[in-house]
């Protein structure tokens, strides 16, 4: 088979010519793609964090913190470069989440406080004849007490008939009884008599409702704290009085009085604890 010779006139170039690549030059790598999801996880954890420090877009920050942390999750899972910031968004999520919940808890202490505890107890002592001959006594019995000793404290209790006032309540310890068996014995058949290493001692008191409403008289606290240091209450002791507190109801200026029994170890001495109110301060009393 003849090969046919090219048309006249035209000329055949020949190839180019190989050229080596210079030395010492790498191929350029390929662009990694950037991972963008974790990029915006970290910006709405930053977001949500910041919202978590402020009480009141509380909110906001609790909507974001949880939707950062999907994010993040998400991110780690995807190809791509710079998954650092998945990390630092999952951890500035789930350390704004418990930002936030010291911040709430903190502003609901604050709100309950300030609706219904923080009130101050104010206390006037009684001035009499009685008070006046017993001022020598007290004399004596400061030398024994701290020197730094706060009124009202264990060390530096107030003395019987003093008027402990709170924003709702007003208490006055009328007596105490160191010997109450008898008076339980009289109260009802059915009470135990104290047992073995015990005895009975009783509180009289008053309580005066000076709220706007109305309160029940069992929201005044009376207790015992021994010389031992142990808390003792009149629920301990089921017995009933003569003139045992029940669940009186109370308006402005009226006005209960009653008495509690307390079951006392033997040998060992009480101060009446006072707490006029619920979230009243508590004061105590020389019996």
């Amino acid at each position: 088979m003849s090969v046919p010779n090219p048309p006249a006139g035209s000329q055949q170039l020949p190839p180019p010519p190989y050229t080596a690549p210079a030395p010492g030059v790498a191929p350029v790598p390929a662009a990694k793609k950037n991972n963008v999801l974790a990029l915006v996880a970290l910006i709405v954890a930053a977001v949500g964090f910041l919202f978590a420090c402020i009480p009141g877009a509380l909110i906001v920050g609790w909507i974001l913190l949880p939707i950062a942390f999907v994010l993040s999750i998400v991110s780690l899972f995807m190809k791509g470069d710079r998954k650092w910031m998945g990390v630092v968004g999952l951890v500035l999520s789930i350390v704004g989440t418990i930002v936030g919940f010291v911040v709430f808890f903190a502003g609901l202490s604050a709100a309950i406080d300030d609706a219904f505890g923080g009130s101050e107890t104010t206390v006037s002592q009684p001035v009499d004849a009685a008070a006046a001959d017993d001022a020598a006594a007290d004399d004596e019995k400061a030398e024994d007490k701290p020197a730094d000793a706060a009124q009202g404290t264990r060390d530096n209790p107030y003395p019987l008939s003093s008027k402990i006032s709170s924003d709702d309540w007003t208490v006055v310890v009328n007596s105490h009884t160191p010997d109450g068996a008898a008076a339980v014995a009289a109260g009802n058949q059915f009470n135990d008599k104290a047992p073995a290493g015990s005895h009975y001692e009783l509180v009289n008191y008053t309580v005066t409702y000076t709220g706007d409403e109305s309160g029940l008289a069992a929201e005044v606290g009376i207790s015992f704290v021994t010389s031992a240091g142990n808390v003792l209450n009149s629920y301990d002791a089921m017995v009933v009085l003569e003139d045992g507190f029940g669940l009186d109801e109370l308006y402005n200026g009226a006005s209960a009085t009653g008495s509690d029994a307390f079951l006392v170890p033997d040998g060992e001495s009480v101060l009446i604890r006072v707490s006029p109110g619920f979230f009243a301060n508590e004061v105590f009393v020389q019996p």
